[in-house]
């Protein structure tokens, strides 16, 4: 019974199906098909903004290379030390942005605040011996599985804009946070400040296609040339364009999103004096004791550890196609625990 991630997922049935559609001969190729062709539209209306969509093959992709066209590489960019581009990608921001340096922020629960950012960097020079932020990176939904509300984000966004940075927004689970919050795609992302957006769908039920978002004309201008340099752009780009035109058109994001951040809730209740964090989307954070690790393993059960070795932290994902029965029996598991 597999808790550990929402990348092993399947795809959902409206992906497949689209892939099927889009299995034809198409008289153009990379971004020259029907499909691509309707991205900008189709994202500009779901988010009420017009913006450029670029397909891309991973949210590691997505995030270095957005941040390549936002930051030189004599500069930063700002994150949660706990943050993906940080923590999980490999070095990829700075390989791709040619250097730029990632300044670190802390903040309960994997949000940052102005406060937190402006006390994070009070020690910065202004001068030419270091480099100078010019990117804030938001998670969203964060790498604790909290949610920043529109309020949160417009406030970041607005400190971002008054220092002359523009924002980033990784949005691995950005479908599972605008489920929780019940709002629109453009109160937190374009109408909160945010320039790029990495959205993600392959952990919401996607196979192979991630986008990166642009609302700002002179990032979209830079990243064309990027995303074919970094070879992020496939000949039969139909296909990426496809899956993630049924995610949105079929309502597909919102459906998953829900089932599986209505597992985590489920979850969430059964257990809610072992929580390390709150639960706001799929993803729990939970203190299993010294003991109780072992003893949900011997049950079956997949996950993994988390925090510092033997302090009984784990990390517990419900994916969007987890199935309804294992999600109980993981709950009557966790309460059982002594």
């Amino acid at each position: 019974m597999n808790f550990l991630s929402d990348n092993a997922a399947a795809a959902c049935p409206e992906v497949i199906d689209a892939l099927v559609a889009a299995n034809v001969a198409s008289p153009r190729a990379y971004d020259g098909d029907a499909w691509s062709a309707r991205l900008d539209g189709v994202f500009g209306d779901w988010f009420g903004h017009a913006c450029t969509v670029f397909p891309v093959s991973t949210g590691t992709a997505a995030n270095a290379l957005a941040l390549a066209a936002m930051v030189p590489p004599w500069g930063a960019v700002v994150c949660h030390a706990d943050a993906h581009i940080h923590v999980d990608e490999c070095g990829a921001p700075e390989f791709y942005t040619g250097g730029a340096k990632l300044l670190l922020a802390a903040g309960p629960h994997g949000k940052l605040t102005p406060a937190g950012i402006d006390a994070a960097l009070g020690g910065h020079r202004g001068d030419v011996h270091q480099v100078q932020p010019r990117v804030l990176s938001l998670t969203q939904a964060t790498e604790s599985g909290t949610v920043y509300t529109p309020a949160e984000l417009a406030a970041l966004g607005e400190h971002a804009r008054a220092k002359g940075w523009r924002v980033h927004l990784d949005g691995a689970r950005f479908a599972n946070a605008l489920v929780h919050l019940g709002c629109h795609p453009g109160d937190i992302s374009w109408r909160a400040g945010v320039a790029a957006l990495s959205l993600g769908t392959i952990k919401n039920g996607g196979l192979s296609a991630e986008a990166v978002v642009v609302f700002d004309e002179e990032i979209a201008a830079d990243l064309r040339f990027r995303r074919k340099r970094a070879g992020q752009m496939p000949s039969k780009g139909r296909f990426q364009a496809a899956q993630l035109l049924a995610m949105i058109e079929t309502g597909a994001w919102a459906r998953n999103a829900a089932a599986a951040n209505a597992g985590a809730t489920r979850l969430a209740q059964a257990a809610p004096q072992r929580l390390l964090a709150p639960v706001e989307a799929n993803e729990l954070f939970v203190n299993l004791g010294p003991h109780g690790g072992a003893a949900l393993r011997a049950q079956g059960f997949d996950f993994y550890d988390w925090g510092a070795a033997g302090s009984g932290e784990a990390r517990l994902v419900v994916a969007w196609d987890t199935p309804p029965a294992q999600i109980d029996a993981l709950a009557a598991a966790l309460a059982a625990l002594a």
